[in-house]
């Protein structure tokens, strides 16, 4: 089995990011997870660079969500605290990009995955690309303030709302709907249609592109609020690891939840 990794590459004045790790539908792993912040640093301290693509290996998933094995050792709250922290980290460094980032979507994105595409500018997708972040009907984990306003910002709040709290997959179709979407494309000219908004986006003034981003995460994330407490709770609770317990032997079935 091909071990799962990020793979970063530079071409010309692009940036392609690629997530491989087709056997678990691409889900992030920590290392994952730091390489993509280190990558995300690199392409920001690179002038040279004027795009930068993100996607998946293998076509049957962007990313399907976050490698939660280690989850099964967390004992306390804080140890939550300190995971969304990181996680805050990597999504902070894809954030801060001064040139335009494109996600270009097949199957699913779910967790990570309809994180890390809000993060980006622009979306494109295949038909069948699904999207949300299921974690109440899962695990039972929560979300950072960060997080929650970036995906809430892309998709709009009720969308956001029916991802998290009724765990609802969006379709391509409504998020095209909703302009969260740039456009659906059909498999057979994915490439080229990624191709064609990527030279678009490398034609573009850098210094127009870099000011209006810097803006627009000034504004997005400005006033954000202490949420720490809230986190703590969640990750500390009983639910969190029964939620945990029950998703790593693939049960199937929504947990139990007693809210402790």
């Amino acid at each position: 089995m091909t071990e799962a990794r990020l793979i970063y590459e530079k071409r010309g004045n692009q940036a392609h990011v690629r997530f491989d790790n087709p056997a678990a539908h691409n889900a992030l792993t920590g290392a994952m997870w730091h390489g993509l912040r280190d990558a995300a640093r690199d392409i920001a301290s690179d002038p040279a660079i004027r795009v930068a693509i993100f996607r998946g290996v293998g076509g049957k998933a962007f990313i399907s969500g976050t490698d939660i094995s280690k989850f099964a050792d967390y004992e306390t709250g804080q140890q939550g605290v300190d995971y969304e922290r990181d996680i805050d980290e990597c999504m902070g460094a894809i954030d801060a990009i001064p040139c335009t980032t494109i996600a270009v979507v097949e199957g699913w994105a779910v967790g990570g995955g309809i994180n890390i595409s809000s993060a980006c500018d622009f979306r494109i997708a295949t038909r069948d690309a699904r999207f949300g972040s299921p974690i109440g009907r899962t695990i039972g984990n929560c979300l950072s303030a960060a997080s929650l306003t970036r995906i809430g910002a892309a998709v709009g709040l009720q969308r956001a709302k029916r991802m998290i709290l009724l765990g609802e997959m969006l379709t391509a179709e409504e998020l095209l709907a909703s302009g969260f979407l740039l456009r659906i494309v059909e498999r057979e000219t994915l490439d080229a249609e990624a191709g064609a908004l990527t030279q678009r986006a490398a034609e573009n003034a850098p210094l127009t592109t870099r000011a209006t981003k810097e803006m627009i995460r000034r504004m997005t994330f400005g006033t954000l609020p202490d949420v720490e407490d809230l986190i703590a709770e969640v990750y500390g609770s009983a639910d969190f690891r029964q939620g945990v317990a029950d998703f790593l032997v693939r049960t199937k079935k929504v947990p139990d939840w007693t809210g402790a």
